[in-house]
């Protein structure tokens, strides 16, 4: 199987969240618990790291920024093994529920955050349950002001939470309302008779059978380009407190946490990857960039 793998880099990342910060079981989790709270999301980060490690490859982390300044030691281990840092912004939150001017604030805490801790600029974004739609596509202009060079929030589907239905499926030079540029990576669905079904990880991954996924993935490289796959760190977790909610929302989020680490461990081997920055450079809509220390003034 090693050998006959597609030899395309794909972009690995990870949504650094705890299990109560998921949309899913908010109507079971108000925010004003969530400090009170077991932290689980360092020891699942570690098991990811640790996998990572024994298998050689990078991985872009979307950092919450809830998360990255009550628990910096996750954000620093990250950096420490060689992974990109990115922002999955501050509190978790759907972008249409919120102002621009609130958006914009906790983007640019976030962005600020983990920027202090990694002293380095952090350049990509993911939106919370990927919440850039139609409703909210102005949060891009945001993204420009504030420095970030490139997105993973657009999901070219039809669904109740978030999509863009038929917005591109490859990554793509994306020019904003107000005329920004900024690089979108958006996230993968496997074309089915011009049907696009996600395909790209999370609930999906659980819910599907393996075979599936690496069908619907590897038609994704067989025409040359790079897919994206998400996971968060709870989906490592099946010991995690079990939360009252919706038999849906319940469903979506415990369905085969079990059987999630495996299946992690025989995708790292069935295909190539790589941080996202990595992949958008390959493709050369990013230009590399010299790694230099943030700037003291933090971002403008």
């Amino acid at each position: 199987m090693q050998g006959t793998r597609s030899k395309i880099k794909n972009a690995l990342t990870i949504d650094v969240e705890d299990y109560f910060h998921v949309a899913a079981l908010a109507e079971s989790i108000p925010t004003s618990k969530w400090d009170s709270l077991e932290c689980r999301a360092e020891n699942n980060t570690d098991k990811l790291l640790e996998l990572f490690a024994s298998n050689t490859v990078n991985a872009t982390f979307f950092t919450l920024g809830w998360v990255a300044e009550r628990y910096p030691n996750i954000v620093k281990k990250i950096a420490a093994a060689g992974h990109e840092v990115a922002s999955h912004g501050y509190s978790h939150q759907l972008i249409y529920n919120q102002t621009p001017e609130v958006f914009k604030e906790e983007t640019y805490k976030s962005k600020v955050i983990l920027e202090d801790i990694i002293q380095k600029d952090v350049i990509g974004y993911r939106a919370a349950s990927y919440s850039i739609t139609n409703k909210s596509k102005w949060a891009l202009d945001t993204l420009c002001e504030l420095g970030f060079r490139y997105d993973s929030s657009i999901f070219p589907v039809k669904h109740d939470l978030y999509g863009i239905p038929g917005s591109p499926r490859w990554p793509y030079k994306l020019e904003t309302e107000h005329g920004n540029s900024i690089v979108e990576f958006p996230i993968s669905t496997f074309n089915i008779a011009n049907y696009k079904l996600p395909i790209a990880g999370g609930g999906y991954f659980r819910l599907f059978p393996y075979w599936f996924t690496k069908l619907g993935l590897g038609s994704i490289n067989r025409v040359n380009e790079p897919f994206v796959f998400y996971l968060h760190p709870w989906e490592v977790d099946p010991e995690q407190p079990k939360v009252q909610a919706s038999w849906f929302s319940m469903f979506r989020h415990y369905n085969n946490l079990d059987k999630c680490y495996s299946r992690l461990e025989q995708l790292l081997n069935d295909f190539e990857f790589t941080t996202v920055e990595d992949v958008l450079v390959n493709k050369q809509l990013l230009l590399p960039r010299a790694n230099k220390p943030v700037s003291a003034e933090g971002v403008g």
